[in-house]
């Protein structure tokens, strides 16, 4: 591929990744059912793209199977039809539980059975992301395959590889947050993005972490990033930006 503008477009409830301005998604990170329908509220109201469930918060939060599926279904009936992205971030790349693989694979399940999550989320490196994403197909699910370094950014020809690997392994969305040390790890980052989205069909989702990758995230789309992630309140990663200032800046960007 050698158009910027031509990539293989992933549509949930209306909502397009891969075409236009990048779609703004804002991450929802409750730690009980009470809390999850408390914080969908100003979110629905700020009306972003996509809505990220960070499911590990829940279960870090004591709840189990039959718990985080009815809490799924609660928050989809609050979401007034945004689309769902229903992710588990393990401890390895950031979030909230070791999540030993048999948990992992059995939570997901779960969710595709009860139709909970318009997409998936499963990280490269787990042991069982092939099985995640054979059942999220499955499904009909799109699956976003996602990987997260916070000790620094990898060499451009290792960012390109893992994107690579993701398109390899049949994700349908690739994304990779990097942790910037300079300014240059953040030229790194929109390099390897724009050198893979030459490469591939699938839509792409590149971030360059806290203050000093803030600019990735307010332009990347530039590059060839489809998607960035805001916040409505807490945020769940360094450098996430309120929706509003956002907003404003892809419109001053991309038109």
């Amino acid at each position: 591929m050698t158009d910027l503008d031509a990539p293989r477009p992933v549509t949930v409830r209306g909502v397009t990744l891969g075409t236009g301005t990048p779609a703004v998604i804002v991450p929802l990170t409750a730690r009980s059912t009470a809390e999850l329908l408390e914080q969908a509220a100003p979110v629905v109201a700020a009306a972003p793209d996509l809505v990220e469930w960070r499911v590990d918060h829940l279960l870090a939060g004591g709840a189990d199977l039959d718990a985080v599926v009815a809490a799924g279904r609660a928050l989809m009936g609050a979401l007034a039809g945004l689309p769902l992205l229903a992710t588990i971030r393990t401890g390895a790349e950031g979030g909230e539980l070791p999540m030993p693989g048999d948990e992992y694979l059995a939570v997901y399940r779960a969710l595709l059975g009860a139709g909970v999550a318009d997409l998936l989320d499963v990280e490269l490196m787990h042991a069982l992301a092939p099985e995640v994403i054979a059942a999220a197909h499955d499904a009909h699910v799109p699956v976003v395959a996602s990987n997260h370094d916070f000790d620094g950014t990898p060499a451009q020809a290792e960012i390109e590889r893992r994107l690579l690997l993701m398109a390899e392994r049949g994700a349908d969305v690739l994304k990779i947050a990097v942790m910037p040390r300079s300014p240059e790890d953040v030229l790194t980052l929109l390099a390897a993005t724009l050198a893979v989205r030459r490469q591939v069909e699938q839509p792409m989702i590149t971030m360059s972490m806290a203050g000093t990758g803030v600019v990735s995230r307010l332009a990347s789309g530039v590059f060839g990033s489809a998607a960035t992630f805001g916040t409505v309140g807490a945020a769940s990663a360094p450098g996430q930006v309120e929706v509003e200032a956002l907003r404003r800046t892809l419109a001053l960007i991309h038109g």
